[in-house]
């Protein structure tokens, strides 16, 4: 069996082992989050799904890096990320407990970014242009690279919003790296892909409508945080736009749905940091999908995404080119349609 293959079948299994202990862990320790207007179940929920999530990449990655063989500089970069990885959990433990204020949980996370950043020197160290040119990012490696993992973590953190959406939508993106780390065959990429997509799939057995736990964001910010890191790891051995155009496409549906939310709070003169109810799966729900359906569908318009991103790679530049612009116009005329750049009405009433 691949390894690949393995580090799948073990963080799912010890994701579904182990996710139950953290639900009863989560109702002894008092880590439930409370409905209030702007979510949208109704009785405490646990929230520190993504204890069960970190525990099953870890023992999965863990077990396999005893079984291939990888230089040591890619061993310091793997040992920076699950050291990051294990810091953005903490800070996301802390918040689901604490509930941290904006600001320090940003500081928290540019911290993880930084030790990934600095102290291991995983770094966007170039970038190739549309005509295959590099550009050599020198100084703004670290600050770029820095914006680029807060970004995703952030991204995957504020569509986690519905039961199973954040955790589907991060498996649907782990699977299309995952794909094109095949493709370029690297092979260390594809294990950590397929390690987080079963600790997502395995965590989505108790996170699906009706959810019995969170994943908090103690989960969804790890998530962000690895699909980040692995990405810049697998931009140094491949053509670097492709692989962060990747993710990019595999996440195109929470980051859009977080630049929506900067626009539409921007223009209605809100707080950026200040949630409201105008997100893709609000409206969606407002036009009268079920939370299911809503859900469902923004699974499928991720792998859909997540296929032209692993299509991207097999075509030349200029057509690549083309496929994101098409897609991009499409998203945003869809957004406009269902209204994503106004603010609801309830926004003003809080």
């Amino acid at each position: 069996m691949p390894e690949y293959v393995l580090a799948f079948v073990i963080a799912a299994g010890v994701a579904l082992a182990l996710t139950p202990g953290v639900i009863f862990l989560a109702a002894k320790t008092g880590a439930m989050d409370a409905p209030d207007a702007r979510k949208v179940h109704k009785k405490p929920i646990p929230r520190i799904g993504g204890l069960g999530i970190y525990a099953a990449f870890m023992v999965a990655i863990l077990g396999i890096m005893q079984f291939i063989e990888v230089e040591p500089e890619v061993l310091f970069e793997v040992t920076g990320l699950l050291v990051g990885g294990s810091l953005i959990v903490l800070v996301g433990v802390i918040d689901d407990y604490k509930n941290l204020p904006a600001k320090v949980k940003l500081v928290g996370q540019i911290i993880a970014a930084a030790v990934l950043v600095i102290a291991f020197d995983v770094r966007i160290d170039f970038i190739t242009d549309p005509f295959g040119d590099f550009f050599y990012t020198e100084w703004l490696a670290i600050p770029l690279t820095i914006f680029w993992i807060v970004g995703l973590t952030n991204t995957v953190n504020l569509i986690d919003g519905l039961d199973g959406l954040a955790a589907g939508v991060s498996t649907i993106a782990a699977i299309t790296i995952f794909l094109v780390a095949l493709q370029q065959n690297i092979l260390l990429v594809a294990v950590l892909t397929a390690a987080l997509a079963g600790a997502a799939f395995g965590f989505l057995y108790y996170n699906f409508n009706p959810a019995r736990i969170f994943m908090g964001d103690s989960g969804s910010m790890f998530l962000g945080y690895m699909l980040a890191g692995i990405s810049v790891i697998g931009a140094v051995k491949c053509a670097a736009t492709i692989a962060l155009i990747v993710p990019i496409l595999a996440l195109g549906l929470p980051i859009l749905d977080t630049t929506f939310a900067i626009v539409r709070r921007y223009r209605g003169g809100v707080p950026i940091f200040k949630p409201d109810k105008g997100h893709l799966h609000h409206r969606l729900m407002d036009l009268g999908f079920s939370q299911r359906q809503a859900v469902l569908l923004m699974y499928v318009i991720s792998a859909l995404l997540g296929l032209s991103a692993v299509a991207l790679t097999e075509v030349s530049y200029q057509f690549a080119i083309a496929i994101v612009c098409l897609v991009v116009v499409l998203v945003l005329y869809g957004a406009k349609k269902i209204g994503i750049f106004r603010m609801n009405d309830s926004a003003h009433q809080h």
